[in-house]
């Protein structure tokens, strides 16, 4: 089960909280009850040295992906 920490407790006791990461657990922390962020565990064979370009081939962005987001858009994420 993933724990919800609120953002005062969370600074209060990082060091616990990355202790029971570092055990597995995902711990998302919330502000004013909403979820903002996840803690959680890195898998070190995953991250492991450098990243690779290329890793999709055939795979392609297209220019509008980075065209600002519209202002509707932007204040749903308010």
């Amino acid at each position: 089960m993933t724990d919800i920490v609120n953002i005062h407790d969370a600074k209060t006791h990082f060091s616990r909280l990355v202790d029971r990461v570092s055990a597995g657990e995902d711990i998302v922390i919330a502000r004013a009850g909403k979820p903002v962020a996840l803690l959680t565990r890195i898998d070190r064979q995953a991250h492991a040295g450098p990243r690779k370009p290329g890793m999709f081939p055939g795979l392609s962005v297209p220019p509008e992906f980075f065209d600002p987001l519209p202002d509707a858009e932007l204040s749903a994420l308010e």
